[in-house]
């Protein structure tokens, strides 16, 4: 989820969708069918997402009466979720069962991965002393395991190996098709079990198996290292399920990071042995007409949704949206056999957290006052720190950015070019003569008003861990091809649009578009938009479509799109990641290079004709 755009995976998920899905929450009866008698009933609590959204959400302004609570926003925020999840555990287990439930009863608690994200809540735990703040959340509201996301690896794997660290062993992180070996501090994690490929949990009684999945795409997605991925997820997890099957496990939960719910849907036709699938990654909000969302959400499907797997059982497939805005709840009633007989779909379906309104919850005072408030004071010191004035407005609107040149976009762009240059010579690799900045890594959806620039400003407009790389020798057609790998969805928004610096180009939209397997990032068919490429000490690249032979250009951009990130087909060429961020990259470049001030003369609105499409 970085900044790529949700698509299906092109690894092991290949099964087609069509006559396959059912959208409904009707594909299994509400309790009991076939005259069975439910033996067991199990309630599938989850979040996934959280992304370090630690200080709640604001909703679309819709106001619904006082926050009760005293949270800043009124819904979200991780000590709401640990009040409301001790009491939906609460609710699954105790008291008199409701109407369909079998007496035994038994819940879970899952996270789908994504427990952290780069940005300006997480730069807290960055501080001298400082504790993982969300590792002290995730603990508080108690999961038994946690799927294993994208953005765990955003900042590399020691750091999410010490995040694990913060747990002591408490949680479990589920992952069936990760080999963490060649990153030694997880395999540590490995060795000591808290990194694991399944696990039984039991509750109540009853003996209930996981499997965890992270998505196949990890490499293009994050900074994953030498921590390696299998794609074959179907033949993974049906291995798993047969060894459950054959000690005597017969709840199997299938917890998977897959991007894009989508992704799962496609996966379950090629399953045996799964009783459902809990799915993360792709932020859709599923809901019933009877369920209560956040002002300004709308359902997009319902909840659950089902497919047919190879034996043709209809398998409930379950997700949420992030940011800790809602608790999924799945019931499930299973028979003596260890058959899900129905879904409870009164008490199945997405509770939103909220501080406001009739379901308001007041958030765990521990959480608030071990998390909240010391993050909230941090975001007061960022937002109090102005770093630069600019003369002029900034635009950084997310389809601005996507689909054409802005000046916040050149802005980011010569900031790493700029950064590129000062580390040089200090990481041994030729100064970067380009800049390049995909465009969906420039995350305020704003523009900037004209005035005071402040730290927290830069961490909104570049929030990943995404590090300046360098890569020194780019041959001149494979450069021409990452531009066009910039213009390929023109004239529509992309997140793989890229802002530039230190060159200017002109591209066609009624010529041919380059087609990339995005999943290897390698170019299937080849563009033949980009007309004329012009560095900015003159020197020709590409004329009237034609490459103009020369040596290789050295840019510099970032590592995500340098591994091949949003499709970028630089073919495996070495970089150099050269020790700063993007963020502190456009920091340092206003405060040190352009002195505190951003002028209209070098970056007047609308951009200065660096991308010009004819």
């Amino acid at each position: 989820m970085r900044a790529l755009p949700r698509r299906p995976l092109r690894a092991a998920v290949t099964t087609a969708l069509a006559g396959t899905l059912l959208a409904t929450a009707g594909a299994l009866p509400a309790t009991a069918d076939r005259g069975h008698v439910p033996t067991f009933t199990l309630s599938v609590l989850f979040t996934n997402d959280m992304e370090s959204a630690l200080l709640g959400v604001a909703g679309d302004g819709t106001d619904e009466g006082p926050i009760v609570d005293g949270g800043a926003n009124p819904y979200g925020s991780p000590s709401r979720v640990a009040t409301l999840m001790d009491t939906l555990r609460k609710d699954a287990t105790t008291g008199r069962p409701k109407p369909g439930q079998s007496p035994w009863r038994g819940e879970i608690t899952l996270s789908g991965g994504d427990n952290f994200l780069a940005g300006p809540e997480f730069s807290a735990s960055l501080e001298p002393g400082a504790p993982f703040y969300d590792a002290v959340a995730v603990d508080r509201i108690g999961y038994d395991a946690s799927a294993i996301g994208n953005h765990e690896f955003d900042f590399g794997p020691e750091v999410f190996a010490d995040f694990i660290t913060e747990f002591d062993g408490s949680l479990d992180f589920v992952s069936a098709n990760l080999d963490v070996s060649g990153e030694p501090k997880l395999e540590a994690h490995a060795e000591d079990g808290t990194i694991i490929r399944s696990t039984v949990l039991r509750s109540i009684g009853g003996r209930i198996g996981l499997i965890g999945l992270t998505t196949p795409e990890l490499p293009a997605l994050s900074s994953p290292r030498n921590v390696t991925v299998d794609g074959e997820l179907a033949g993974i997890t049906n291995g798993l399920a047969r060894d459950f099957a054959r000690r005597g496990i017969d709840k199997v939960i299938l917890v998977s990071h897959l991007q894009d719910i989508d992704n799962e849907l496609a996966l379950v036709p090629q399953l045996e042995g799964v009783d459902a699938v809990v799915g993360a990654g792709g932020g859709e909000i599923l809901a019933g007409p009877q369920d209560r969302l956040i002002p300004g959400d709308v359902a997009e499907r319902g909840f659950p949704l089902y497919a047919e797997d190879r034996t043709g059982r209809q398998v409930p497939v379950v997700t949420t949206t992030g940011d800790y805005k809602y608790i999924g709840r799945l019931v499930l009633n299973f028979d003596r056999h260890g058959n899900v007989i129905g879904v409870d779909e009164k008490q199945t379906g997405p509770v939103r957290v909220s501080g406001v309104g009739p379901d308001a919850v007041h958030g765990d005072p521990e959480v608030r006052a071990e998390v909240e408030k010391p993050v909230a004071e941090h975001l007061e010191t960022l937002a109090e720190t102005v770093v630069a004035s600019s003369e002029v407005p900034l635009n950084g609107v997310r389809n601005d950015v996507r689909s054409r040149e802005t000046n916040l976009g050149n802005l980011v762009a010569d900031s790493l070019r700029w950064a590129g240059r000062q580390r040089a010579a200090e990481y041994g690799v030729t100064p970067p003569q380009v800049g390049i900045q995909n465009g969906g890594g420039i995350r305020n959806d704003s523009t900037l008003p004209a005035g005071d620039i402040t730290a927290l400003n830069t961490y909104e407009i570049a929030p990943f861990s995404n590090f300046v790389a360098v890569v020194p020798d780019v041959p001149r057609e494979t450069f021409r091809q990452l531009l066009e790998r910039g213009v390929a969805a023109s004239p529509g928004a992309s997140g793989a649009f890229m802002q530039v610096s230190g060159v200017s180009f002109t591209y066609d939209v009624s010529r041919t578009a380059q087609v990339v397997d995005e999943g290897t990032s390698t170019i299937v068919t080849p563009g033949d938009r980009v007309r004329d490429v012009v560095l900015e000490d003159g020197t020709v690249i590409v004329r009237d479509g034609q490459v103009v032979d020369g040596p290789p250009v050295s840019v510099a951009t970032n590592d995500f799109s340098a591994r091949g990130g949003d499709g970028y087909p630089f073919g495996g060429l070495p970089f150099t990641p050269v020790g700063t961020t993007y963020q502190q990259a456009l920091q340092d470049y206003l405060t040190d290079e352009l002195g505190g001030s951003v002028t209209a003369a070098q970056y007047p609105v609308g951009g200065n004709g660096r991308i010009v499409a004819r």
